[in-house]
């Protein structure tokens, strides 16, 4: 294991500690920017073709279109595949997702205002949504599980799921398994930018989708990037990140193996722990040299205060923040930018990302401070539908006729001057 950094944060440098824990945000980089659009226009065009030369360059060589679509026998087959207490975490996992999503889904409101009218607030489903899951080095079905979930519960009629194929031209077992599981019949063996496109713009085999969810490798995410506009994206997905926030009554081996567990997505992965007690920062030193796995980069911060601490969260504005001090909650509620927060002794990320219910989809690379976790709003729209009285009409139109002037827009004061003349000739 490489040796975790160690730095100190006072309050006149939380944004240069903040700068340490996470490098300035870099613009795409260039070929990769301009292989993706490449990708992009080719399915565009040449739609199944390309797919299949896609699944054929990346590891799948003998891959033909009759196998983009997964068959409903292979749905079958990877159900009955996946062993009983796999299958009983999987609907442990779900059931606490949906049970969540379906408590904070949002409800249609009806406002009537002053003047009369009236104003419904619709929130309307897509009418189809792309749930990405990644292959390459490990399959994922929880991330199917919180992708799936919260747009079954937002009420989308047509959830599409792609995952790249394997040497042998299927995407992972334990994916399609866990997808007929939860209901899901349309899954494609296609993946990075390819599978994007191909769920953006369609192709004889994919019909195209209004959102696409999901996390990725850099490739998948600047195709998200690139067709944003086209469909709608829940964000974009870096590296994995931690940010923990401890003081003496948190366990030390407890929070060694948080920052580790975080580490072991990925050598880019950030795991930080800020505290203000020397004493406890060396043991959770100890504890992570004692379990010596390998893992990426670990960075611990002594800090004069707890407050400090929080104030380096919140400018680091982690996708996953811990909170493991004797005050916990009442910290936690200061706290306005971070993906998602855990907080006590039984703190762990580790069940947000399985089985707590909130969603593991999170905004990393500082988007806390303005994005949220994937849930159904994701898959939903908000339409107003307004109702306009009499009464309201005969109030706003000297209003609406004097903006209208204001801005050049005669017609605009004309349809509305003409809603009053209807109303005077009916009374």
């Amino acid at each position: 294991m490489s040796a975790p950094v160690r730095i100190a944060c006072s309050a006149d440098g939380v944004a240069g500690c903040a700068a340490v824990l996470r490098p300035p945000h870099t613009a795409a980089d260039p070929e990769l920017s301009r292989i993706v659009a490449g990708t992009i226009e080719d399915v565009r065009l040449r739609g199944d073709g390309a797919l299949v030369d896609h699944a054929r360059q990346f590891g799948a060589p003998g891959f033909a279109a009759s196998q983009i679509r997964v068959t409903d026998a292979e749905l079958s087959a990877a159900r009955a595949q996946l062993p009983d207490d796999l299958v009983a975490a999987i609907e442990a996992a779900a059931a606490q997702v949906r049970a969540f999503a379906a408590a904070v889904r949002p409800d249609d409101r009806t406002v009537a205002l002053a003047p009369g009218q009236r104003i419904r607030m619709r929130s309307v489903p897509v009418a189809a949504a792309g749930c990405y899951v990644p292959g390459g080095r490990a399959a994922y079905p929880s991330s199917l599980v919180m992708a799936v979930v919260p747009a079954q519960v937002a009420g989308v009629e047509r959830i599409a799921v792609a995952s790249p194929p394997g040497p042998d031209g299927r995407p992972a077992s334990v994916i399609v398994g866990t997808a007929a599981l939860l209901g899901i019949n349309e899954v494609y063996a296609v993946g990075g930018a390819a599978a994007i496109a191909a769920l953006a713009y369609g192709t004889d085999a994919i019909a195209p989708v209004s959102v696409i969810t999901g996390p990725g490798s850099s490739w998948v995410q600047e195709a998200k990037r690139q067709v944003s506009g086209v469909v709608g994206i829940d964000g974009f997905a870096g590296p994995s990140e931690v940010m923990i926030v401890a003081d003496t009554t948190a366990d030390p081996l407890a929070i060694a193996l948080d920052l580790l567990a975080q580490a072991e997505h990925g050598v880019d992965s950030v795991a930080a722990l800020a505290s203000d007690d020397a004493d406890f920062i060396d043991a959770v030193a100890a504890a992570l040299a004692a379990e010596a796995p390998p893992i990426g980069a670990v960075t611990l911060v002594d800090t004069p205060d707890l407050d400090v601490a929080v104030a380096l969260a919140e400018a680091f504005a982690p996708e996953h923040l811990e909170i493991c001090t004797a005050d916990a909650d009442v910290r936690a509620d200061r706290i306005r930018q971070a993906g998602a927060v855990f907080i006590g002794p039984n703190c762990a990320t580790a069940y947000g990302d399985y089985v707590a219910g909130s969603n593991h989809v999170l905004p990393t690379g500082g988007a806390a401070r303005f994005a949220s976790a994937l849930g159904p709003s994701t898959y939903l729209r908000r339409m107003s539908i307004v109702d306009m009285s009499d009464a309201a009409a005969a109030a706003l139109t000297p209003h609406l006729e004097r903006l209208a002037e204001a801005e050049g827009f005669t017609l605009h004061a004309r349809s509305a001057a003409a809603r009053i003349r209807k109303i005077g000739e009916t009374r």
